[in-house]
C-alpha cells in the first residue's frame, strides 16, 4: 500500500486523473476497476472517479508496487490490461504465437507499447508465471522475429534454457521454418531451389539479389513449390535454408513472381488493384528437426505446429 497526500497544486483534480499521471504505468481499465472495488480510497474510503480532490486528503492505493516504477522499455508490458495473443501452442518452457500482421515484436520508433513481447510478458504475469521482481536479470523473451507486416509462428521463451537451448537449434538450422506467400505470376519451374547473394542497403532497408558473391553480399538458399494457381496469382510454399533479410520476398522477386501486396520488391500496380498493402506472406509452419539433443526440449523432437487460418490463403484460395 502507497499514500499520497494531496497538496495545493494536487487540489481540485479528479481522482482518477491524479492517479493516472501519477501511475502512468497502472492501464486506464486497471485504475477503474481498482476504484470499483475501492482498492483506491480518499482518507480511508472508497470513493468515485470523478470525486475532486482538496488540500489535506489522503490517498492509500492498494496496488502492486511495479505500477509505482517509473516507465521505460522493460515495464512497459504493465500498461497492456487484456493482452491480445493467438496461441498455437504453449507448455512451461515455451509459447507459440500467431503474430498478426501490422503488430511489430519489439519497441521500434514508431511503436512501444502494442508490441508482441509486451503482450507476451503481460500475459505471462497476469497468469502469475513471471514477475520482474522475482527475476535478477531473465525476462520471457523472443527467439526469432517477423517483419512487422508479415504474420505467423513466434517463438517465445519463458526460462533462460529454453531460450538457449532455441537460439542454440536456430544457429544449427534444426528448426524447420515453413512459409506460404502469394506470387504475382507462376513460378518456373513450378517446384526448385533459389540460391544467390543478398546485400542490405541500411539507408534504403532495402535488399538486392545478386547470382555471385559480392562483397558485403551473404548467401541465401530458399527452397519453393506451388501448391495452387489461381489466373495470375499462384500460392506458393517456402522453406528458407538461411535466414536474411527479405529473403523470401527478393529471391521471389528475382523468379519474376513478386510477392503480392508487397510494396517495396512487387508490383503496385497490382496491389492497388487487389487493394492489398501488406506482402502475402506468412510463417505457417514450424517443425521441430532436431539432430543432437535438446536437453529439457528433447520432448518436441519432430513436433509440427501449423496456423490453421492464413487470411491471404483464405481470401484467395479458399474452395469455390
Amino acid at each position: 500500500m502507497r499514500e499520497f497526500t494531496i497538496g495545493k497544486n494536487d487540489a481540485g483534480q479528479r481522482l482518477d486523473r491524479f492517479v493516472a499521471r501519477n501511475l502512468p504505468l497502472l492501464p486506464p481499465a486497471l485504475l477503474q476497476k481498482y476504484i470499483r472495488l475501492k482498492r483506491i480510497k480518499v482518507n480511508g474510503k472508497g470513493s468515485k472517479r470523478d470525486t475532486r480532490l482538496c488540500v489535506g486528503d489522503v490517498l492509500q492505493l492498494y496496488i502492486n508496487d511495479e505500477f509505482f516504477d517509473k516507465p521505460t522499455e522493460e515495464n512497459l508490458f504493465l500498461s497492456v490490461f487484456r493482452p491480445q495473443l493467438n496461441l498455437v501452442y504453449e507448455d512451461e518452457n515455451l509459447l507459440l504465437v500467431d503474430k498478426r500482421p501490422g503488430m511489430v515484436v519489439h519497441a521500434d520508433e514508431t511503436e512501444k507499447v502494442n508490441t508482441l513481447i509486451n503482450h507476451i510478458q503481460a500475459y505471462l504475469y497476469q497468469k502469475k508465471e513471471w514477475n520482474p521482481k522475482w527475476e535478477n536479470a531473465f525476462a520471457p523473451a523472443l527467439c526469432n522475429r517477423i517483419d512487422r507486416n508479415t504474420g505467423g509462428i513466434v517463438i517465445a521463451a519463458k526460462n533462460a534454457e529454453t531460450l538457449r537451448i532455441i537460439n542454440e537449434k536456430i544457429k544449427n538450422h534444426e528448426l524447420e521454418k515453413s512459409y506460404l506467400c502469394v506470387t504475382v505470376g507462376r513460378p518456373r519451374p513450378a517446384e526448385g531451389r533459389v540460391e544467390g547473394f543478398l546485400r542490405k542497403d541500411e539507408a534504403k532497408k532495402e535488399v538486392t539479389f545478386f547470382d555471385h558473391p559480392i562483397p558485403g553480399g551473404k548467401t541465401a538458399v530458399t527452397l519453393y513449390r506451388t501448391l495452387e494457381s489461381r489466373g495470375e496469382l499462384s500460392l506458393v510454399e517456402c522453406r528458407l535454408l538461411t535466414g536474411r533479410t527479405h529473403q523470401i520476398r527478393v529471391s521471389m522477386a528475382h523468379l519474376g513472381c513478386p510477392l503480392l501486396g508487397d510494396g517495396k520488391y512487387g508490383r503496385g500496380d497490382v496491389n492497388r488493384r487487389y487493394g492489398e498493402t501488406r506482402q502475402a506472406l506468412y510463417s505457417y509452419k514450424l517443425r521441430f528437426a532436431f539432430s543432437s539433443p535438446a536437453g529439457l526440449l528433447d520432448y518436441l523432437q519432430n513436433r509440427t505446429f501449423c496456423v490453421e487460418a492464413v487470411p491471404f490463403r483464405d481470401k484467395y484460395f479458399s474452395a469455390p
